[in-house]
């Protein structure tokens, strides 16, 4: 169970506190209930049932076969994403965590189907993003709930504290990179395994270090979850690896943008 120190009741959050901002360094995620609206991740999961193509889609696969679906964006548009990735509930917090500006690094709309969803091994965001091109890691993600997060529909697991291990090297396994099987079996002996388990509009803010997985879904229930990961302007990438993750001033958007976002046009 989560401590109260790591949840944010967000019926009167604007902010975080300087109490929140350090159980976050400490525990290496904070969780806020609620700081998006039912309506507006309805919103969200409708306009992506609409837009994401199969073309669009990215698979990975798991150890055991099972596969996860996702879409992933190079950048924050002028679009219903765009209104999640730049919306200042998050960019104004994720800021505070680092005490300086952020840009969007990365989005992607983790697509874990009923029955179909697979897992994803062990292993720290920015054992990834050290590969291309960040020098420190001064990164963090923020995920989204669309469709509520259960143990049995495959929730996000994060050991508490673990980000203070720093980078662990990661090893190529089918599609995914995994941590060093001995190190984690190590740091599941040190830090305590959390469940985050997350109603739809929902959100977690975690460490770019912190060991996280997720079992398959073997539910009758879709996890759907929109993941936004941000980067420091200061931690710019010194070389271009990827498409993603190259730095553009973040064009922040009020709270109200989900809502008033034309879905017509």
């Amino acid at each position: 169970m989560l401590y109260d120190s790591e949840l944010v009741r967000a019926s009167n959050f604007e902010t975080f506190s300087p109490d929140h901002i350090r159980t976050y360094q400490e525990s290496g995620f904070i969780l806020v209930k609620s700081l998006f609206s039912t309506d507006e991740v309805a919103r969200l999961k409708a306009y992506a049932q609409q837009t994401i193509t199969p073309q669009d889609v990215i698979v990975k696969g798991d150890k055991t076969g099972n596969e996860t679906k996702l879409r992933m964006w190079n950048r924050p548009e002028d679009d219903l994403y765009g209104m999640f990735s730049r919306n200042e509930r998050i960019v104004d917090n994720t800021e505070l965590l680092f005490g300086e500006p952020v840009y969007v690094y990365s989005a992607k709309m983790i697509l874990k189907n009923a029955r179909e969803g697979g897992a994803w091994e062990w292993h720290q965001d920015y054992g990834y993003w050290y590969n291309y091109g960040c020098l420190m890691p001064s990164m963090n993600s923020c995920t989204i709930a669309i469709d509520r997060a259960t143990r049995e529909n495959g929730c996000l697991q994060v050991l508490r504290g673990s980000h203070k291990m720093g980078r662990i090297n990661h090893d190529r396994i089918n599609e995914q990179y995994v941590i060093d099987l001995e190190r984690v079996e190590l740091a599941q002996k040190r830090f305590e395994l959390e469940h985050i388990d997350m109603q739809p509009g929902d959100a977690l803010f975690f460490d770019g270090n912190i060991l996280h997985r997720s079992d398959s879904n073997q539910s009758e229930h879709n996890r759907w979850s929109f993941i936004v990961s941000y980067n420091t302007v200061s931690n710019v990438p010194y070389k271009k690896v990827r498409e993603y993750g190259n730095y553009e001033p973040l064009l922040k958007v009020p709270r109200q943008a989900i809502m008033e976002f034309d879905l017509v046009s």
